[in-house]
């Protein structure tokens, strides 16, 4: 089975979680037997993190617009990357790829699911774009499909306001690759990046509105006279708010206690999560937290927001999911971080559970079985 996997962006930094999802599914696909080819663009991707990507291989555009991530348009290769695969998958959905994509899939009569991982909703900026972007190609990649993928239940609503019912929805979650996430000495990497040996709160994404940053800040400005050894990171590439952040930070004196470290990958990733006591998810709204799993991995507790697409997390501790709220997020720390005996048996549960439900060599079965199934039905036509 040959595979073709389409994303604007592989590079974690510009690219993010689907960026990693894409990255590890097509190196897992590959590994399980299949030919997997990611046709992506050239916008922050390096040769090391092509090289990474096998035993998949990368087809790379080249990126004219950065902003709208416009693709420079080289329609005969496309066209031959659908035309040599069985199967295409198209990640996110408001991309320009996508839509090139879907009109070579159309003209070839390929079969094709999509994953809009948390992407249908009109939220955030350009809505107007959005909207003419849907009228003119959007709605009909999704109506068109062969398959459709949510990361989780709590995307059911989206699709069906696309006119797919739940039931024709395969739920496939995020995952986590354990050996990118090594033991390192967490003491050394808290000297060379000025951080304190002491407890910290830990933020992991791109600082902007729909993760937000501002409503833990807030929140933590709330507890930390109740909780003075604790000290709060910020890691994760500015996404606009950072000088906003920076600021209110100045201005409630907290300099010494809040911390930006920026953009962190490979090692260093590992070792700003294993420093932490606690990682925060406060996002507005996301299909399903893979910094979750990623700390989880690292045997890390999370904190998250009901609007995470991560209910899992509150079955196995129902202190770990509060509101989007700046009152949910106070009141989740405290409740967390009054009592180090609550995190320390919280940690081995949750690595445990991310280690048995969540690892790629798992999850990426239930790609293959999906497209298997598929094909194979379509060859019995």
């Amino acid at each position: 089975m040959h595979i073709l996997n389409i994303n604007s962006s592989i590079d974690l930094k510009s690219g993010g979680g689907t960026a990693e999802r894409t990255f590890q599914m097509s190196r897992f696909m590959a590994k399980h037997g299949a030919t997997c080819t990611v046709l992506t663009l050239d916008i922050g991707l390096s040769n090391s993190r092509v090289v990474a990507l096998a035993p998949a291989k990368a087809v790379v555009l080249p990126c004219i617009w950065p902003r709208f991530y416009v693709p420079w348009l080289k329609w005969k290769t496309i066209r031959r990357e659908v035309q040599d695969a069985d199967f295409i998958h198209l990640m996110g959905h408001w991309s320009i790829l996508n839509a090139f994509a879907y009109l070579a899939v159309r003209l070839s009569g390929k079969p094709y699911a999509v994953c809009p991982a948390g992407s249908l909703l009109l939220f955030g900026r350009s809505g107007w774009l959005k909207r003419i972007y849907n009228m003119l190609v959007g709605n009909s990649i999704i109506r068109n499909a062969t398959a459709w993928i949510a990361v989780t239940q709590g995307e059911f609503p989206h699709f069906e306001a696309y006119g797919i019912p739940s039931s024709r929805i395969t739920v496939i979650p995020n995952g986590v690759n354990e050996e990118e996430f090594p033991v390192t000495d967490t003491e050394k990497f808290l000297n060379r990046r000025g951080l304190p040996v002491s407890p910290l709160i830990l933020f992991m994404g791109r600082l902007n509105q729909i993760k937000g940053p501002d409503l833990l800040l807030q929140a933590f400005l709330r507890v930390q006279a109740c909780l003075p050894e604790f000290h709060l990171v910020f890691a994760g590439p500015d996404g606009g708010m950072h000088s906003q952040l920076s600021h209110i930070v100045d201005q409630e004196g907290l300099s010494e206690r809040v911390h930006f470290l920026g953009y962190v990958s490979g090692e260093d990733k590992s070792a700003t999560y294993r420093s932490a006591k606690l990682l925060v998810v406060p996002s507005r709204q996301e299909a399903m937290s893979i910094v979750a799993l990623e700390a989880g991995i690292c045997g890390i507790p999370v904190l998250l927001t009901d609007q995470c697409g991560f209910n899992d997390v509150s079955k196995l501790d129902p202190r770990l999911e509060v509101p989007a709220t700046v009152t949910g997020l106070a009141e989740g720390l405290t409740k967390l971080l009054s009592n180090p005996d609550v995190l320390k048996g919280i940690a081995p549960v949750w690595h445990d559970y991310v280690t048995e439900y969540y690892a790629w060599d798992v999850i990426v079965n239930s790609y293959l079985e999906l497209y298997g199934h598929i094909l194979r039905k379509q060859k019995d036509k």
